[in-house]
């Protein structure tokens, strides 16, 4: 079984073909980074525009780089949402119209379960298992018990941690994006200099909360005496902001294992895994700080390699063919949509009326 992904539904224009073998055939990605940092975050009008003149030429390499024909796939996949929803259009009306004119199943994936899915393309682990999904819209803590059987155990009440870092690197000076940048920062930074808040550390639950951080680092930072911000100033409360963020995610994560481990004891001999996926999952720090947990708390550990932690072709793709397999597929008067929760019933998931 072979799959085309299409991902549009942001600031990337992906296209990737992977097969039942979980190999990727091809995996095309073209970055609007260039585009929108002038602007310090994404536009969604520039991004939708650069969807619509990049996606045919996307996918029309990818299907050269894997040495495959339109009438060797055996389905179209692409991201139905949640996402920027001009950019979203771009992708879902692109995999409708090759869809319908070679003949192939069609099928809508949510943007979440191809980063939730992406763990069992690159490891092959077993359902059930923990995810932790941070990146620049989501932050969340779920059971993955199937293809779309989704437990949500925690959430962001304010700000995803993805977000927070941008803010946090446009307050310190720094580019976009943002954790890439606050990570660079950070390592020559001394993260116990100033007394940043960790927070919803020691509650109950597995909600999250960045807001509150957010502030504390603007107060830091107007409040430094003379000189002001410098370059060590900055590098230090680069790294005490990351270590506040890998303290809430670690606290959050460890009570979310508890409610997992209860749902699903292991079996002698079965291990139980730790997933973090999304965008964020690339900071070399945070993950270690959750591999550290996991191993703390008897959970074998898994994390995409970076590249398929941003957003990608190949998830949406491999998302679809655990789909295709499953017979879940969808019509063409599928609507894209901008919310979409991931432990929401597909059907039951709001439209979107398409003007």
């Amino acid at each position: 079984m072979i799959v085309l992904g299409l991902e549009s539904s942001c600031d990337e224009t992906a296209a990737a073909l992977v097969d039942g073998d979980r190999r990727i055939l091809a995996d095309e990605i073209l970055s609007q980074l260039d585009d929108h940092r002038p602007y310090g975050g994404i536009v969604p009008e520039i991004a939708a525009r650069a969807h619509l003149d990049h996606m045919d030429g996307i996918v029309a390499r990818a299907l050269d780089r894997a040495g495959v024909g339109l009438a060797e796939i055996d389905g179209v996949a692409a991201t139905g949402g949640p996402g920027l929803i001009g950019g979203v259009m771009v992708g879902m009306m692109t995999a409708k119209a090759i869809a319908l004119a070679a003949g192939k199943p069609l099928v809508a994936v949510n943007h979440l379960e191809g980063h939730a899915l992406t763990a069992r393309l690159t490891d092959g682990l077993d359902f059930p298992y923990l995810l932790l999904l941070v990146s620049g819209g989501h932050c969340q803590l779920l059971i993955v018990e199937g293809v779309g059987r989704y437990v949500r155990l925690g959430t962001t009440i304010d700000d995803a941690v993805g977000e927070a870092f941008d803010k946090a690197a446009k307050l310190l000076g720094l580019g976009y994006p943002g954790g890439p940048e606050i990570e660079r920062a950070a390592a020559a930074g001394d993260p116990a200099r100033f007394d940043l808040p960790r927070p919803m550390k020691g509650r109950p639950g597995s909600d999250f909360s960045f807001s509150g951080l957010k502030t504390a680092l603007r107060r830091a930072r107007e409040t430094l005496p003379a000189p002001g911000l410098n370059d060590t100033v900055r590098a230090d409360l680069a790294a005490g902001f990351q270590a506040a963020v890998a303290d809430a995610l670690t606290d959050r994560t460890a009570n979310a294992i508890d409610a997992f481990l209860d749902r699903h004891p292991p079996a002698a001999g079965e291990p139980r895994h730790l997933v973090v996926a999304g965008g964020v999952a690339a900071n070399r720090f945070l993950r270690a700080r959750l591999e550290a947990l996991a191993a703390g708390r008897g959970l074998a550990f898994a994390a995409p390699p970076p590249r398929l932690c941003t957003d990608n072709g190949a998830m949406i793709a491999w998302a679809g063919l655990e789909r295709l397999r499953l017979g879940l597929t969808d019509g063409l008067d599928f609507a894209p949509r901008p919310r979409w929760p991931l432990d929401a019933p597909k059907m039951a998931a709001p439209k979107v009326a398409v003007q």
